[in-house]
């Protein structure tokens, strides 16, 4: 890799604080998904990024996908504009290698084996919680790049209303709506929201030769997706609290397509989830969870040469049932062990006639975690038994050292895997009930610690180096006319991020630079795998004052290719999004953006055409 801009990148929080008046107060954030227990995000020795509700208006970003473009380690696509799918690539891997949990319960299709990120509503999300690095070792099957959790909105304290009124570019829309509240001792949160776009056309595709979306139809793409959620819980005493969870989120979207895959979908997604925690003696807490989520996506065809309306052509509905049983014993004041397992079944229904329709998987996990001084160990280890896959292991070794500078050096050990999905097993004419699952290694050393910077500033900076290497990756093998393990990968990056907050003013910068390696034998060993950038870099900087705040962000993507041939070469590319808020009073805030301010045109997909410049206002209020 070449990438002699990396220092001028990792220097850039340190220009322009020069101005400003006083250090805003930060309450430590606290994580639970990189060790599946609570821990304070600036120990975890794990790699994680998080956004809370706050960041997620101050950045006033419209979808998950749009919220999650920029992170370290983070490659997005989508394959037109809002509500299009949307591919996450964590740390260069798969799209299918990031395991999506909503309030603990995991989401997504079987089938497919990918969650549609771009229809979760973002006016219901509390907090996102992304976890780079192998977790297999507590989640199991999928999170070999990462484990990304989305929080819904929890509720508490005095009876709250809210209302969020947006408007915009391309006859945009949102309404959302909320109350929250439940006391001291309870808490209760419900929301709801609908989001429409007109769109825009979403592809530049040709039929022969065929590329893109194969079709060429020359219309714009509207979206709708309306969006409920409910979470409710009571704490009866310090020793038994019981939650509730629910959300549910639809979406409908016109895309350019053909009479043999449809031209318009409608995806639902739901989730339903119990958890009881009781604390029978005082070292110990046991952790009950039930949950059920549940993904359809149907497609259908309206020619748009015919006034005869829509013709069903396709069905995949995916349901899944989850069972966990977590007990936490406190050995000492800084010493904690977990054990507990994992139960899943999942069920498909379709108009494809796959020669299976069930499986589940049982998951027993142990943990143990220790300070030493000023040594931080971390072990896990996890045993998955699939009825058809059989058994497989997986473990993760971390031991963190924090030196008196305040300077933190971290070195990780984990494997992961990825059991093929009923696509790769029993699709007709491709899958093959004979697969292995997906398998990887990978090693982590991180650096962190605070900005060297004067006084009156309140920095951090974190570096991590990594290399995954992955093996019998699933492809189509034409001689067998079936999917088989032939590919394997070899991905290296390095992230950095820094934060530095100094009297009005915050400046953030992420950077990634990644060398995703095919290694597969054959023509193609050496070339980079498609659509992740080499290089991605992040800034955004933005000024309080009285009333207001003025902030942008600055995102550039590097070059990266939309085959395994590279030969498609998409351009890289540099975005410019800017942002205001005025707080009317302490309820009412007015909000205005204007994203790719420069009009950049730019393709994360081949032939997939993306947001020009757009304009957006947005009125908030909560007393």
């Amino acid at each position: 890799m070449s990438h002699s801009w990396m220092p001028a990148a990792l220097m850039l929080p340190l220009a322009g604080l020069v101005l400003a008046d006083e250090t805003p107060t930060q309450l430590e954030s606290v994580v639970v998904t990189a060790t599946r227990t609570a821990e304070p995000e600036s120990t975890t020795l794990a790699s994680v990024t998080v956004i809370d509700r706050p960041e997620i208006e101050r950045r006033q970003a419209r979808s998950v996908p749009d919220l999650l473009r920029g992170l370290p380690g983070v490659s997005l696509t989508r394959t037109g504009g809002p509500g299009h799918q949307s591919s996450l690539f964590l740390r260069g891997t798969n799209s299918d290698h990031v395991l999506v949990l909503v309030d603990g319960v995991k989401i997504g299709s079987a089938t497919s084996g990918t969650a549609s990120l771009e229809d979760l509503p973002i006016e219901q999300i509390e907090r996102i919680e992304v976890v780079r690095g192998p977790r297999s070792s507590l989640y199991g099957s999928e999170a070999i790049g990462g484990v990304i959790q989305i929080f819904t909105r929890r509720g508490g304290g005095d009876w709250s209303p809210r209302l969020t009124l947006g408007a915009g570019t391309l006859h945009t829309a949102r309404v959302a709506a909320g109350l929250s509240g439940g006391g001291e001792r309870g808490w209760i949160d419900l929301g709801a929201s609908f989001d429409r776009t007109d769109g825009i056309d979403a592809c530049s595709g040709r039929s022969k030769p065929f590329a893109g979306c194969g079709v060429e139809q020359d219309d714009r793409d509207p979206y709708r997706n309306p969006g409920l959620s409910l979470r409710a819980g009571y704490s009866f005493s310090e020793q038994a609290e019981l939650e509730f969870n629910a959300l549910r989120t639809e979406g409908r979207l016109d895309f350019d397509g053909s009479a043999f895959a449809g031209n318009v979908s409608r995806s639902e997604q739901q989730v339903l989830g119990a958890k009881a925690i009781l604390k029978p003696l005082a070292p110990w807490t046991l952790t009950l969870a039930a949950g059920q989520s549940w993904d359809s996506y149907r497609s259908f065809f309206d020619d748009p040469d015919t006034d005869a309306g829509e013709r069903f052509v396709d069905r995949f509905e995916t349901t899944r049932d989850s069972l966990s049983l977590q007990n936490d014993w406190r050995l000492t004041k800084s010493q904690l062990a977990t054990l507990g397992l994992d139960y899943r079944e999942e069920r498909v229904a379709s108009t494809i006639d796959y020669s299976r329709d069930t499986r589940d998987n049982l998951g027993v996990f142990g943990e143990y975690q220790a300070g030493l001084g000023a040594a931080d160990l971390k072990l896990s280890l996890r045993q998955d038994e699939d009825g058809d896959l059989g058994g497989h292991g997986t473990g993760n070794a971390a031991l963190g050292y924090l030196f008196d500078t305040g300077l933190r050096v971290s070195l990780a050990y984990g494997t992961a895997f990825k059991a093929p999905s009923f696509n790769d097993l029993y699709y007709p004419d491709y899958g093959n009930p004979d697969l292995d699952p997906e398998r990887s290694r990978s090693w982590e050393l991180g650096i962190a610690g605070e900005l060297p910077v004067g006084p009156g500033i309140d920095g951090r900076w974190d570096l991590s180096l990594y290399e995954t290497d992955i093996d019998d990756l699933i492809a189509y093998d034409a001689a067998s006319s079936s999917a088989v393990n032939v590919r394997r990968a070899r991905i290296r990056g390095l992230e950095a991020t820094t934060r530095a907050d100094y009297q009005d003013w915050s400046l953030k910068t992420s950077l990634t630079l990644l060398d995703p390696e095919n290694r597969s034998p054959g023509a193609n060993q050496g070339n980079l795998l498609p659509r992740r950038p080499e290089q991605s870099l992040e800034i955004d900087l933005e000024r309080r004052f009285d009333r207001w705040s003025l902030g942008g962000t600055v995102f550039v993507a590097g070059r990266r290719y939309d085959d395994l041939a590279n030969k498609n070469r998409l351009d890289g590319y540099a975005l410019l999004d800017l942002r205001a808020e005025y707080r009317i009073n302490p309820a009412l805030r007015l909000q205005a953006s204007l994203e790719n301010a420069l009009d950049e045109e730019y393709e994360t997909a081949y032939l997939y055409n993306q947001l020009g410049r757009s304009v957006y206002l947005t009125l908030r209020y909560q007393p």
